[in-house]
């Protein structure tokens, strides 16, 4: 994968990310916020953005999304490898939790 390459994938993934959480915010913003995992204040300036102003923040080289979960913990119950179960289900469960509350406290 040549920088062209991934520039390009940044860019798409980019305007993917701004018009999804425009949308979400849009139709039910408290869901938003947390499936986003962003503040008030960034949920404003996502709904106000622009169509223009989407396309120039899309076509930055950095990547304007990033992973929510930031320690084993979440990743290990996230990513369990036995069959699909009760116990995957509550895994599934409890990391949505600790992501949760991880967004109210960034609050």
């Amino acid at each position: 994968m040549n920088t062209e390459q991934i520039l390009a994938e940044i860019r798409e993934t980019n305007l993917s990310y701004l018009m999804l959480a425009q949308g979400l915010i849009r139709a039910d913003r408290e869901q938003a916020l947390y499936r986003l995992g962003v503040s008030e204040e960034v949920a404003d300036l996502l709904a106000q953005l622009s169509p223009a102003q989407v396309m120039k923040l899309a076509g930055s080289s950095t990547l304007l999304c990033r992973f929510r979960m930031e320690d084993d913990l979440v990743w290990n119950l996230l990513t369990s490898n036995h069959k699909p179960t009760v116990n995957e289900q509550s895994s599934k469960l409890h990391a949505s939790i600790l992501m949760a509350g991880r967004h109210s406290e960034a609050l």
